[in-house]
């Protein structure tokens, strides 16, 4: 389960922006999780809630926000989210379409005290 790394880096990754902030603790981390990222939010909230425990993070509140696959159309110039994995516009019904958001996983903010 590549979730354990994942929240490893993530955890390494708060107690390094505590230290540079002179932050006791961290109250809130808020990550964005692409659908098309490979981690499985339940998973990495399992994850956390196991390895969060000792350290900066021992009782901040996790926010999953996930995000859902946003495409733009090289055809008709269009803009959409996809409500599934089709990759076709839905304006025009062209293949030429480029990912815009939705692949990767962000450490979007955290809450310091």
């Amino acid at each position: 389960m590549h979730e354990y790394s994942i929240v490893g880096s993530l955890i390494d990754s708060c107690e390094e922006h505590a230290r540079k902030n002179n932050a006791k603790k961290v109250t809130k981390v808020v990550v964005k999780i692409g659908t098309l990222s490979g981690v499985e939010p339940h998973l990495l909230r399992e994850a956390y809630e196991m390895f969060r425990l000792g350290t900066v993070c021992n009782d901040a509140e996790l926010v999953l926000n996930l995000q859902k696959v946003k495409v733009h159309c090289n055809v008709c110039d269009a803009e959409e989210e996809l409500e599934q994995n089709e990759f076709i516009c839905q304006k025009c019904g062209s293949f030429d379409i480029k990912v815009l958001d939705g692949e990767e996983m962000y450490l979007m903010s955290l809450e310091l005290e």
